[in-house]
């Protein structure tokens, strides 16, 4: 399965982002799909994710209210709406994908893409 990141770029404090995965996957649809983020000197943390039939999300706390991760089966590809962008939420994200059906959002991931860099300043 390959990922594609993209979307990233400098914003001020308070702006919005989108960015966009697009998968190559016939079995896409059938896959819970999240978005990672890891900030320099940090740990990788899951940001939000989202059930292969979008009837399930999880979001970190840090961005709850913030950010709306949402995708599109037909077109193989998800999204995540970055709004109200803090300075601490620069990092590279990366989307991610779990193979299994079920909903796990904080199980293992087996597909990561290559990343997008955001970055907000202040």
């Amino acid at each position: 399965v390959q990922l594609q990141a993209s979307g990233g770029g400098l914003v001020q404090a308070g702006g919005s982002l989108r960015l966009s995965c697009a998968a190559a996957a016939r079995t896409f649809s059938t896959y819970t799909m999240g978005w990672f983020r890891q900030a320099p000197g940090k740990e990788r943390e899951l940001v939000a994710a989202i059930s292969w039939t979008s009837s399930a999300a999880y979001y970190a706390d840090s961005v709850k209210g913030r950010f709306t991760i949402s995708r599109d089966n037909a077109k193989n590809t998800m999204y995540l709406q970055m709004n109200s962008l803090k300075p601490e939420d620069t990092a590279v994200y990366y989307c991610t994908a779990q193979s299994s059906g079920a909903w796990s959002p904080r199980g293992k991931y087996d597909y990561w893409g290559q990343g997008t860099l955001v970055t907000v300043s202040s």
